[in-house]
């Protein structure tokens, strides 16, 4: 049930939040009010009934706007504000960042790229191309391990001597000087999967003093009967030895641990216990999508790449053992033939057998030399296992999808968060609204590190999804992917409506982020106080600047930012953000940004 403004409001911000703009019969206070609509804040608290201003890019009032004006002035009444949507695993494709429309129609304001360990390892290019092209939403970059292990060490099953491991290490940290959000990797993918656990960690170790996170496609291998906990205890060591948050991303319960998804979140529950905090993602689908023989075709007929490949294919007796051995594979993660579909024909793979009369394993070889490696959704599990996922606390909402303008896909990549909001939360209540919206935006934000993003307060960055609880809900399917999603009704981009009334406007306020080393990933701890010391930093630094609203504190061990505002000498409203870090790489430092200055550090 909706709180009311005098209720909640009153306690969780509504005394924050004076004084206001003065406005004059010429000029409109705000440029945009969202007015009457039910704030979810993204930190988890009941939501409450309020008002949102919104000046420039950032959130500058949330309460009773009554007799207030703006340049737009909507009306949002029965409809939910949040937080715009943080997709942490993206594979968006650059050439579509500039629409997004599959994206915003999900309420997605900001894709974090280079998931799986995978993009480029020119960071500085690859993000002034994205900026050069102009951006829907937001993007940010990780830097990728199978990129880095595919450039030092190539694409053979051997083991990397010191100088090449060296070489690694020094394109991790050049990534993180060039605004990476953490260190992604895909184990499950050749040949990173050639690299040993020691291999790999020594590699990422490189990333400890930046405190950010290790995020893993867990590897899951016939050696261990592929069992999706070994490679969820294998992410959760290397973040440990390694010093980073690991993050199982898109988890899933596969082979024999079908059906027991609990036992995976008790690893994580235990690593956090014994003061190593651990987190995952995880998507509201039973049916992954990657090429269809990374994970399907051994690991050692993959050894040397493709051309290697197809000549064992060519080799009687090794496509023998190929075939077996692909079966196999098929058989325990995606439920053999019947697990596995061809979305760019619209086929499934028991039609290609029935179609040539081969087997399974033989169908996919041959597949493989006639079409090359083609899209293939993979099913793997079982509803169960995706609630129990779903709802483990430090799990957050990701898609493994981003910008498309593909029609033949996976449905993730039009439906994820609508499918979350209106399945999960409205039709099965298997998770509240505020939980949901939690993972969708506060959580992420903390894994990756930023500070300005993820919450609704002031302050912060004004990306804000307006969706109706009503009636949200995906429409995309495996056969129809392509298929939008209804009830996201409105969506602003750093203060700007990308999506207006449920259409795209064609704004491109989308900026590239950067993360610094004063941003660690973390658990999500916020609250709205305002200690002392922040406003003892913001005097030093900035003489003359008067606080005159508190968004949001967040803090972890040794390190905490506020966000909230401050008026200048001239009357104008800034947003402020002070970091306190004693444990930055540095030793002791404080950061007081304000907007349009750049910040001051001491």
């Amino acid at each position: 049930m909706t709180a009311t403004r005098t209720g909640l409001l009153a306690a969780v911000f509504l005394a924050a939040i004076l004084p206001f703009p003065v406005q004059t019969a010429q000029s409109p206070a705000y440029d945009v009010i969202l007015r009457g609509g039910t704030i979810v804040d993204g930190t988890g608290r009941p939501r409450y009934g309020a008002d949102v201003a919104v000046v420039g890019s950032r959130i500058v009032r949330i309460g009773d706007l009554t007799g207030s004006t703006a340049v737009v002035d909507l009306d949002v009444t029965g409809l939910f504000v949040a937080p715009g949507f943080i997709n942490i695993h993206s594979h968006a494709s650059a050439n579509s960042l500039p629409a997004a429309v599959n994206m915003l129609t999900q309420g997605v304001t900001t894709e974090i790229m280079n998931a799986d360990g995978g993009g480029s390892t020119d960071l500085a290019a690859q993000l002034a191309r994205l900026e050069s092209n102009g951006l829907a939403v937001n993007a940010g970059v990780c830097i990728g391990f199978n990129s880095i292990w595919r450039t030092v060490v190539g694409p053979d099953d051997r083991r990397a001597n010191d100088d090449e491991v060296e070489r690694m290490r020094a394109m991790v940290v050049t990534g993180l000087e060039h605004g990476a959000w953490g260190v992604s990797a895909g184990l499950d993918y050749k040949p990173a999967y050639y690299a040993t656990t020691d291999e790999v960690a020594r590699v990422v170790e490189a990333a400890r003093p930046w405190r950010t996170q290790f995020t893993n496609h867990e590897r899951v291998t016939p050696e261990s009967g592929f069992r999706s906990k070994d490679g969820v205890a294998e992410t959760i060591a290397i973040g440990e030895r390694a010093g980073l948050v690991p993050i199982v991303t898109h988890m899933k319960a596969q082979g024999p641990d079908r059906g027991v998804a609990a036992g995976l979140t008790a690893l994580m529950r235990d690593a956090t216990a014994r003061g190593h905090f651990t987190a995952s993602d995880v998507y509201p689908y039973l049916a992954g999508q990657t090429s269809l023989g990374a994970l399907i075709i051994p690991a050692w007929a993959q050894d040397g790449g493709t051309a290697a490949m197809r000549e064992r294919f060519a080799d009687p007796a090794l496509r023998a053992r190929i075939v077996a051995e692909a079966e196999q594979a098929m058989d325990a993660r995606f439920g053999s033939a019947q697990g596995v579909y061809l979305p760019a024909s619209g086929r499934r793979l028991v039609d290609v057998m029935e179609e040539l009369g081969v087997s399974h394993g033989e169908a996919v070889v041959r597949l493989l030399e006639e079409s090359g490696n083609q899209p293939a959704i993979l099913s793997f599990g079982v509803e169960e296992d995706l609630l129990e996922l779903l709802r483990y606390p430090d799990a957050a909402i990701a898609c493994d999808c981003g910008a498309t303008e593909s029609t033949r896909t996976h449905p993730r990549n039009y439906g994820t968060y609508p499918r979350v909001l209106g399945r999960y939360v409205r039709e099965t209540q298997a998770l509240t609204w505020e939980d949901a919206v939690r993972k969708m935006t506060g959580l992420p934000a903390s894994l990756l590190g930023t500070i300005d993003r993820g919450f609704l307060a002031l302050g912060m960055a004004a990306d804000i999804t307006v969706f109706d609880p009503a009636t949200v809900i995906d429409h995309a399917t495996y056969e129809e992917p392509a298929q939008y999603s209804e009830g996201i009704r409105h969506v602003l981009v750093n203060g700007r409506f990308a999506l207006r009334d449920g259409a795209p406007t064609g704004e491109r306020a989308g900026r590239t982020l950067i993360r610094a080393s004063h941003m660690p990933s973390r658990p999500m701890r916020t609250s709205a106080s305002r200690p002392a010391a922040i406003t003892d930093a913001v005097a030093a630094s900035r003489p003359g600047l008067g606080l005159v609203g508190d968004g949001l504190l967040q803090t972890a061990p040794g390190w905490q930012a506020w966000t909230g505002l401050a008026r200048t000498r001239d009357g104008r409203l800034q947003g402020v953000r002070v970091i306190i870090d004693e444990a930055g790489p540095k030793g002791r430092s404080i950061l007081v940004e304000v907007d349009g200055d750049g910040g001051s550090s001491r």
